[in-house]
């Protein structure tokens, strides 16, 4: 519905937004909805293979997710070396959960969002114009941030379960500047809470930033060659979204891996 290239753009950058009255809090509907379902599908495929496995006969769906469940477990065993019946399972619902939310990104750019708006139109009345879809929730800056604060919580969970609340709180003013003077420790106590706050922090702001500076371009490239006329859309979408599939793989990867270290750096006594 946009008459020019910067309304097009726009509108495929604007969410679909439920706000509270007064803007206390405003929430993302696509990227909510969307991540949902991806949810509930990858919950239920894996759900479905580990009922109907068969080890006489696998079928190759069956094959494909045993080989992804063995990948993550071999790099989650690999990386936190520490005994947890939690870390892998975990490993596992990142990374699909993560590359599914990123493969979205493939979809024609104007699929779902007219899709959304025929839909509002014809069975609410909307006007079409003002009916927006984005498809992609990793490019959603609230998701990412929301996934790598999830991440941070199970970093502080995993440190007190491993150390206890009374090693994590000392650990947080004694390390890394360690000192056996008293006087010393005392004064370094409040440099080093700084430094372990500075630390706990940057490691869910790089896991949100990462993964979303990476899908946020990728989708705006494909919004960018829809613009083009029809040949050249082809010409270069098609390789694009082929490079596309590793970006959204790797990312998917980086996030699991990173998480794991983080964990697994969480449990070691410094």
């Amino acid at each position: 519905m946009a008459t020019n290239a910067t309304d097009y753009i726009k509108h495929h950058l604007t969410f679909w937004q439920s706000s509270q009255e007064g803007g206390f809090w405003t929430l993302n509907l696509d990227t909510f909805s969307v991540s949902l379902v991806l949810a509930f599908v990858f919950a239920g495929v894996f759900a479905m293979v580990a009922r109907n496995a068969s080890i006489e006969a696998p079928g190759r769906l069956q094959l494909f997710i045993e080989s992804i469940v063995e990948l993550v477990d071999t790099q989650a065993k690999e990386v936190f070396q520490a005994k947890s019946k939690v870390v892998a399972p975990l490993a596992l619902t990142i990374f699909c959960w993560i590359f599914l939310m990123n493969a979205m990104d493939l979809l024609p750019v104007d699929l779902i969002p007219m899709a959304a708006q025929w839909i509002g139109h014809t069975f609410f009345g909307a006007d079409p114009a003002h009916v927006y879809f984005r498809v992609v929730p990793s490019a959603d800056i609230n998701a990412t941030f929301a996934m790598s604060l999830s991440v941070m919580m199970c970093i502080i969970g995993f440190s007190i379960s491993a150390k206890g609340l009374g090693g994590w709180g000392k650990e947080l003013l004694t390390a890394p500047f360690h000192a056996t003077n008293p006087i010393l420790a005392l004064v370094l106590a409040p440099v080093n809470f700084a430094f372990q706050m500075v630390e706990l922090a940057a490691k869910p702001l790089s896991l949100a930033l990462r993964l979303f500076g990476n899908m946020y371009s990728g989708e705006l490239i494909f919004i960018l060659i829809a613009l083009l006329p029809f040949g050249f859309q082809w010409m270069l979408g098609a390789p694009w979204a082929i490079f596309h599939i590793l970006i959204i793989t790797l990312q998917a990867f980086i996030f699991m891996m990173l998480s794991m270290v983080y964990l697994s750096l969480a449990v070691e006594a410094h």
